[in-house]
């Protein structure tokens, strides 16, 4: 039998949810790394770059599945898709809120 070498790899199946999280949480902490400061030192900037980091890959999860949804027709999943992640955000904020921001709530 002769040797044909197959010119193309067979593609990868798509795995729902796909890697949206992954790459939205490493664009998101590489841009909040260096914003507003030269070199991040403290944990208060960790905090800062993990936050923004967590909620920049739960809006582009998010985003992602709402586009699949909305590219089958399926306005119900695309909608609940934009709210989950929505309120994954918000979640995100109050529970790794800035200690400054924490101390002017607290003084007002």
């Amino acid at each position: 039998m002769k040797y044909q070498p197959y010119p193309y790899a067979h593609s990868l199946p798509q795995m729902r949810g796909g890697a949206s999280f992954t790459q939205g949480f490493v664009a998101s902490a590489c841009l909040s790394a260096f914003q507003d400061v030269n070199k991040p030192c403290s944990k208060a900037d960790y905090k800062r770059i993990l936050r923004q980091g967590l909620q920049g890959g739960t809006a582009l999860a998010a985003g992602a599945r709402s586009a699949v949804a909305l590219r089958h027709g399926n306005y119900t999943d695309a909608l609940l898709s934009v709210a989950i992640g929505a309120a994954g955000v918000l979640l995100l904020e109050n529970l790794l809120k800035d200690s400054e921001i924490l101390q002017e709530n607290s003084d007002e």
